[in-house]
């Protein structure tokens, strides 16, 4: 259809105008202003979902395309609520009606069937029928629900424990205490265990949390809920060091680094301390034993940190470049795979910057090969290596060829022959993949983790010691870990602190989350 027919036919589908007064004129106006509303709305929620399908297809994270992704989401805020807070046009006459076609809205959600309900029944006045006072009868009903919120509340807990005497010899019988999370503590576990969410997971720190309490009606000082950590966190220790058993038992780990401001005692500047992320998760490769994340907290960047926390490891370590984790690879013990992530967005980087059409190819090449990934993820590691070995290994191998030959023509300082360098340095152990079907293509695994780090930081700004950094680490592990399971962290740590107090020490792994919710799916995020 060319453009003079499809204009034709918009005309036909429109009343005659020149038979309308004004107000069905703007009725007419309107109606159409608030279905081209509807429109852009539209238009920028696929533009939304292209973004982050794309995002999905190619696998690694893209700074660009996340804050791209932010502004459209802000962007979709913004139109959704101006268009639920605009004034409804008046109504159509019946002429107009008749081709107007009513906006599409996405279709409403049931609400979830495991929340509470309360039940309000709103019976007729009339106890006879207001026309010929006849007996009313039971005609059915219609039922409409509503999401309601109620806020977090404070409750006090009364522990009472009598004391029975004996009449015949006057013995004092009575009920030993319970345990506390901390010996002598005023909260009890659920408050311990919000705390600790709204602090390591909603990055709320503590003198905002102690404002917020305030305003419910409860004093709550900040060194008070600063005792309340540390204190919880000596008691969940030996939890946290089962954790680490657990991760470092992988046959094989991902791991990353991110730095931390912690403060310097004294002098009231920071400097640079690390946290490092290890984590086991082989779902991709078809693997049911759950998820977990251990998190080590160091005052520098020195080798030896990786090399202390993988003292006794044996496997393979998914990385990327960090000199530190060389010798590790030395002995023999721990393999090295790389990741293709870093390479990409190397590769990235300059295509943004200038537009390189060879860094475009390098991108569309890296490409093809995650497509592949996509297609076999959560199979078994033997298939993965069989579709790698026929699918991906031909491109690979074209693909060193061709940076090779570009290499050559290139002058050797200039950006694109370094990210070209970067790749062939690493070829080996960015090959591992392909020769090994547990391996991933990158390291995302890690960086995912490292997440709730980067978004806590823009909140606290520096960690307050290094013992605040240990503390923190502790903590974002055992967060983290519930999380990779599907399981929410404030219920999991609430049972947690509720019990571990009585819990045997040699029995400390039956309280790791996927043990204590073992029927919670886990959560299949993508690698």
């Amino acid at each position: 259809m060319n453009a003079a027919e499809s204009r034709s036919q918009r005309e036909k589908q429109l009343p005659d105008l020149d038979t309308l007064d004004v107000q069905s004129l703007k009725a007419l106006v309107l109606a159409k202003q608030a279905e081209l509303d509807s429109r852009t709305t539209e238009i920028e929620n696929l533009k939304l979902l292209i973004l982050k399908l794309k995002r999905m297809h190619f696998g690694p994270r893209s700074e660009k395309r996340d804050h791209d992704i932010q502004q459209l989401e802000l962007r979709l805020e913004d139109l959704e609520a101006n268009q639920a807070a605009a004034e409804p046009p008046p109504i159509v006459p019946a002429t107009l009606a008749l081709n107007q076609k009513a906006p599409s809205k996405p279709a409403r959600r049931p609400l979830p069937a495991a929340l509470p309900r309360e039940t309000e029944t709103i019976a007729p006045q009339q106890e006879a029928c207001p026309d010929c006072g006849g007996t009313l009868r039971r005609l059915g009903e219609d039922v409409s629900e509503t999401l309601e919120y109620v806020p977090a509340r404070f409750k006090v807990i009364r522990t009472v424990r009598p004391k029975l005497s004996c009449a015949g010899c006057s013995q004092i019988v009575q009920a030993p205490a319970p345990n506390r999370v901390i010996d002598r503590g005023l909260a009890g576990p659920g408050l311990l265990a919000h705390v600790l969410v709204a602090k390591y997971a909603d990055h709320l720190p503590l003198y905002r949390q102690a404002e917020i309490y305030q305003r419910e009606g409860v004093e709550l000082d900040r060194s008070t809920l600063a005792d309340w950590v540390g204190g919880t966190s000596r008691t969940l220790r030996p939890l946290v060091e089962a954790l680490q058993k657990y991760v470092l038992g992988a046959e094989k780990l991902h791991g990353d680094d991110v730095p931390v401001p912690v403060l310097e005692p004294g002098n009231g500047k920071t400097k640079t301390g690390r946290l490092w992320t290890y984590v086991r998760d082989d779902r991709p490769a078809g693997s049911e034993a759950p998820a977990a994340v251990w998190f080590a907290y160091s005052p520098d960047r020195k080798g030896e940190r990786p090399a202390g926390h993988l003292q006794n490891y044996v496997g393979i370590l998914q990385a990327d470049g960090y000199a530190g984790f060389n010798k590790l690879y030395e002995t023999g013990r721990i393999v090295e795979a790389a990741c293709w992530a870093h390479v990409r967005r190397k590769f990235h980087d300059l295509y943004q910057a200038h537009r390189s059409p060879i860094a475009k190819e390098a991108l569309e090449r890296i490409g093809q090969l995650y497509g592949m990934e996509q297609e076999i993820r959560g199979r078994s590691p033997a298939e993965r290596k069989e579709v790698r070995q026929a699918r991906s290994r031909p491109l690979l191998e074209a693909m060193q060829a061709w940076l090779k030959a570009t290499l050559g023509k290139l002058s050797q300082k200039s950006d694109l022959a370094v990210a070209i360098r970067y790749a062939l340095q690493r070829w080996s152990a960015l090959l591992r993949y392909c020769e090994d079907g547990r391996v991933e293509m990158d390291n995302n695994a890690a960086e995912r983790a490292l997440r709730a780090v980067a978004l806590g930081r823009k909140n606290y700004l520096f960690a307050g010691s290094d013992a605040g950094g240990e503390r923190a680490a502790a903590i974002y592990s055992l967060l983290g870990s519930a999380k990779l399971n599907g399981i929410d962290p404030e219920a999991y740590l609430s049972v947690v602190l509720r019990r571990i107090a009585d819990h045997p020490i040699n029995r400390i792994a039956e309280l790791l989350p996927w043990n204590l919710f073992p029927s919670k799916p886990p959560a299949a995020e993508a690698a």
